[in-house]
């Protein structure tokens, strides 16, 4: 019988305090249901991994990532390790920070005051993708669920990543300008088992579920649990970045001539120089970079 215990992985800062004032009715409101919450806060960047693998090492039934997507993303590599599961915990996700487009694949609320799915909701398996690049001192490997990216939009993730976080998903919009002024396209070479594109490109996309950027449909035919990667390499100019913003979020923008679409279970990724390489808002290294999906590895409450 699955445990009853719920570890809830707690980012105070998100939702700009938000999520710490709302704590206690939160765990009101599972302790109403008949649930048996457990709160653990993140003191630092970083820390939700520890504690994520230390309450499903422990013996929680579901580890919930309470904040943003940088949250969840940092739950999920404390529940995966080695590419193996620690524990046997599902995933549980309180969309409360700036971003939560993870989420939205999903159809979880922000608001759980009479829908705790994402909590205590049935499970489904989950596609986890791995990634493999380089980082300051030498290889990377880290996991991610929702979707990666190498080029300019990471590009604007890193610079995003030294402003203020009181500055919320505004941040990216600061940063996009700038970024977009600098980056320059690459010769890029995307390989996958069953085949190979090369050119030059600004910015590709490798996507596990839907949305990303603060409610951007940008891989409207992304399922979390088929088994493979949504890839799109964006070859027109870089103003394309800009001009189709109003198709992204709308999740019209593809077919388009300038989007190169690829579907498999792993791309790797070179170009004539090292571009950098984001995660689920993260960022994790630089070209050359790998990702291979490990399919259905862990459940999502949902």
């Amino acid at each position: 019988m699955p445990s009853a215990r719920i570890a809830l992985v707690v980012n105070p800062r998100a939702g700009k305090g938000r999520v710490g004032k709302e704590l206690p009715r939160l765990v009101a409101l599972i302790e109403a249901t008949g649930g048996h919450p457990e709160v653990f806060v993140t003191e630092r960047a970083g820390h939700a991994v520890d504690l994520a693998r230390a309450a499903a090492a422990s013996g929680a039934g579901t580890v919930v990532a309470v904040g943003g997507d940088g949250t969840v993303n940092e739950v999920v590599n404390g529940l995966v390790q080695e590419d193996r599961l620690v524990g046997s915990a599902a995933l549980g996700i309180v969309a409360a920070g700036s971003g939560c487009d993870f989420a939205r694949t999903f159809g979880l609320p922000k608001d759980v005051d009479h829908d705790l799915a994402g909590i205590m909701g049935p499970t489904r398996l989950l596609d986890v993708g791995r990634i493999d690049c380089l980082g300051r001192s030498g290889p990377v490997t880290r996991y991610f669920v929702n979707v990666a990216e190498a080029g300019m939009a990471a590009a604007t993730v890193q610079r995003a990543g030294g402003y203020p976080r009181w500055m919320g998903r505004s941040r990216y919009v600061v940063a996009f300008w700038p970024s977009l002024a600098r980056f320059r396209p690459v010769e890029m070479t995307v390989t996958t088992p069953g085949g190979r594109y090369t050119g030059t490109a600004h910015n590709a996309l490798v996507a596990n579920a839907r949305y990303f950027g603060g409610g951007m449909h940008i891989s409207p035919n992304s399922d979390p649990s088929d088994g493979v990667f949504d890839a799109q390499v964006n070859i027109g100019p870089k103003r394309q970045a800009f001009t189709m913003i109003p198709k992204f979020f709308r999740g019209t923008h593809l077919p388009d001539p300038r989007i190169i679409q690829m579907t498999s279970t792993s791309f790797t990724i070179s170009a004539e120089r090292p571009i950098p390489v984001e995660a689920d808002g993260e960022m994790v290294g630089e070209t050359p970079v790998t990702f291979t999906v490990l399919p259905g590895l862990l459940q999502v409450r949902a």
